[in-house]
């Protein structure tokens, strides 16, 4: 196969972009980097399709290793012909080399291969040529006490049972079933006792085309059947199929022998085939609905890992409870934990007064400015006692803000929370974490396994290790996107960095506390096992806010400093004033239209990188999450009461799914917007194609359902 050729059809790309994108992948070059710094060499294609091509190149070298492997197996049993190489190398999937394999794999005992034990290989090779001679006469010949062959039944069975596994071993036909299935097959879900109550009733007697079915039910279907509530299976009209079987297998309609072959087709699809086909197909369903939950998932992902910080602000995180009370946490602007209380507010002590005591004197004490509270256990309550303490205390310049506390528990009895803040409990770090997430929500959310954040759906029933996969490579996008100040962030930050490991962001972290802030980005070589490769992988995504030289404080990769500094010249611009431009001041390096080939040509780089070089100058240290939308500051309390049929309001979508986004819009429960109900002017295949995770949105309330706590809203107003 010729893969260069396969993917750049695939993806609709130049030869030329796919062979730099292998050959840089080859080198050991990241994506980041790849995306970012060599954009001349692939003609600036962003993450996602290099992620894409990353993938195709991996999946199709596994298959043309897999298609050697097979056809050194099958040459090992001098099955080998010309005609079957040639259909193994032009294969084209896995599940296609498979079939063709399936012939050739070594089997358990099966009723075949007990029935060629007892010589009935050559009755079958009679029934099969379909001659006008009596089946039973020649069966007779094959009556054998010695090898268990007792009867003319036993020795016409046997030679039935060769046929029917030839035909599921034939790749040809079991391709026909398998699409055929496919297109006209139905996926039909039973309860076993449609008398209990569950989530899954609506599944109880369903049925959708599988050639249709969305992937959120398949993956729906797929849970109530683990949990043994719902019977899953394909249901096809097996008609057709039979008659296909026929028209391949039967040359002579009046043989005595037909309807020993006919019988033997029945029996080898329904015994052999349909069972194989239905598991193939349902992997495949599952397979596919997987993916594209994993693509919303880390496109939800993306989007709040990208929320904007909340910079200069001093913080009291509230993270909410009952019995166990409110745990708070007040850290100042750069993230440094200041005080901790447990208040008990909520019932069922319900000390009220002491609460407000601690609150206001935290808020008095530390200049408290927001307020950050977690959506879990007792948020409702706890919004409550602060809207109403914040209209009692006068406090109208203080605002609160709920936040999505997904993962504050793992986090907070992680080994990392132990090390981070060892002389703090459990809750003390929790709390701490609540108010950092506003600050700054990727350098927090990255210390939390990606798959406990919890925007997306069923992801603890899909493949873990493909699912860790793509949601580390939407935290790694993202950390390379916003870049990372390199004298204040995590190992956690650190390790997601482009080129650099667990064990070289620990050592840069070592490094730092032991020769103190970095003051050039060069410093970076001195640090253990991180060699050259690693440095060019890095160096652009690390910033170095007050170090030596300028430029280190933006995206510009040193490879490129020459030619910033060229540029500097030309534009009639000093190294100073790229330290002007830090501190607020304005810098434009106005080029025209028709001089950036020359200036690009003078400054000995592509024309792509030069305009990457210009938008960093001009705003060195600029943070791509602040053109993100900010989050809502609330200071009052809506009630699922209070909200009334057609009443506007403002919300924050919360998540994500293939049927619809959850909007958070003040009350403790979010609101539901259908996809049907997401744009009047057109129509919506999947909500991403109109909204994101933080997306600000006006909605209209459709209907609330008290008693069982639903909000139906839409954005079509």
């Amino acid at each position: 196969m010729d893969i260069v050729k396969q993917i750049s059809e695939e993806l609709k790309i130049e030869s030329w972009q796919t062979e730099a994108v292998i050959h840089m992948i080859d080198e050991g070059d990241t994506i980041p980097f790849i995306a970012r710094y060599r954009k001349e060499k692939h003609g600036a294609m962003n993450d996602e399709a290099l992620r894409n091509l990353s993938e195709r190149l991996q999946y199709l070298r596994n298959l043309e290793e897999k298609k050697q492997q097979v056809m050194q197996t099958i040459e090992e049993q001098g099955k080998l012909t010309q005609e079957l190489k040639k259909q193994i190398e032009e294969a084209m999937t896995q599940v296609a080399v498979e079939d063709l394999y399936r012939p050739y794999r070594p089997k358990r005992r099966t009723r075949a291969g007990i029935a060629k034990e007892k010589g009935l290989e050559g009755l079958a090779v009679f029934l099969t040529m379909q001659g006008m001679e009596d089946p039973k006469k020649e069966a007779q010949k094959y009556l054998s006490e010695e090898k268990g062959v007792a009867s003319l039944e036993e020795a016409i069975e046997g030679a039935k049972d060769i046929i029917a596994e030839s035909v599921g071993d034939d790749a040809a036909y079991r391709t026909y079933i398998r699409t055929y299935t496919m297109e006209h097959g139905i996926l039909q879900s039973l309860a076993k006792d449609d008398t209990i109550k569950s989530v899954y009733e609506m599944y109880y007697q369903f049925e959708e085309a599988v050639s249709k079915i969305a992937g959120h039910r398949i993956l729906a279907i797929n849970r109530g059947e683990k949990e043994k509530i719902l019977t899953v299976k394909i249901v096809i009209d097996t008609e057709p199929i039979l008659r296909y079987l026929e028209q391949q297998k039967i040359i002579k309609k009046d043989s005595p022998c037909t309807i020993y072959i006919k019988e033997a087709l029945e029996d080898s699809y329904k015994r052999l085939i349909a069972p194989a086909i239905e598991r193939e197909i349902r992997n495949e369903l599952t397979e596919r609905a997987e993916n594209s939950a994993i693509t919303v998932f880390g496109k939800n992902l993306q989007q709040l890992l990208l929320q904007p910080p909340i910079a200069g602000q001093v913080v009291l995180g509230w993270d909410p409870g009952y019995a166990h009370g409110c745990k708070l946490a007040v850290v100042d602007s750069t993230g440094k934990v200041l005080d901790t209380a447990m208040v008990f507010p909520t019932e069922p002590r319900k000390k009220v007064e002491e609460t407000k005591k601690i609150v206001k004197d935290f808020i008095d004490k530390y200049k408290v400015t927001v307020i950050a509270i977690g959506n879990g256990t007792a948020s409702r309550e706890s919004e409550q006692f602060i809207a109403d303490f914040l209209k009692e205390a006068s406090l109208s310049s203080l605002s609160y803000i709920i936040v999505n506390e997904a993962g504050a528990s793992v986090y907070s009895a992680s080994k990392l929370a132990t090390e981070e803040f060892p002389q703090f409990e459990e809750w003390q770090r929790g709390a701490a974490s609540l108010a950092r997430r506003l600050q700054d929500p990727l350098a927090e959310l990255v210390k939390i396994d990606p798959k406990s954040i919890g925007v997306g759906q069923y992801q603890h029933d899909m493949n873990q290790k493909k699912l860790t996969e793509a949601l580390g490579n939407v935290v790694e996008d993202c950390v390379n996107k916003v870049g990372i100040d390199l004298n204040t962030a995590s190992i956690s930050l650190l390790e997601y960095v482009s080129g650099i490991s667990k064990t070289v962001a620990r050592n840069i972290v070592a490094y730092r506390e032991e020769h103190g802030k970095f003051k050039n980005r060069r410093q970076l070589l001195k640090v253990g096992k991180l060699g050259p490769k690693a440095y060019e992988q890095a160096a652009g995504f690390l910033r170095i806010l007050d170090g030596d030289n300028p430029f280190d404080a933006t995206g510009v990769h040193p490879e490129s400093y020459k030619a910033a500094e060229k540029l500097l010249e030309k534009t009639g611009f000093q190294l100073s004033d790229i330290k002007k431009a830090q501190q607020g001041a304005k810098l434009s390096l106005s080029i025209k239209k028709d001089d950036w080939q020359n200036y690009a040509k003078e400054c000995n780089v592509g024309e792509m990188t030069l305009h990457d070089i210009v938008k960093e100058l001009e705003k060195p240290g600029r943070d791509p999450r602040d053109e993100m939308p900010k989050p809502i500051l609330r200071t009052d309390v809506l009630e699922l009461k209070d909200l009334k049929p057609d009443m506007i309001l403002k919300g924050t979508v919360r998540n994500v799914i293939d049927f619809g986004v959850f909007v958070d819009i003040g009350v403790h429960h979010d609101g539901l917007v259908h996809i049907s109900q997401l744009s009047k002017d057109r129509f919506i295949k999947h909500p991403l194609e109109v909204v994101s995770v933080g997306d600000i949105v006006d909605v209209k309330v459709i209907s609330v359902d008290i008693e069982k706590e639903r909000i139906q809203l839409t954005m079509k107003l």
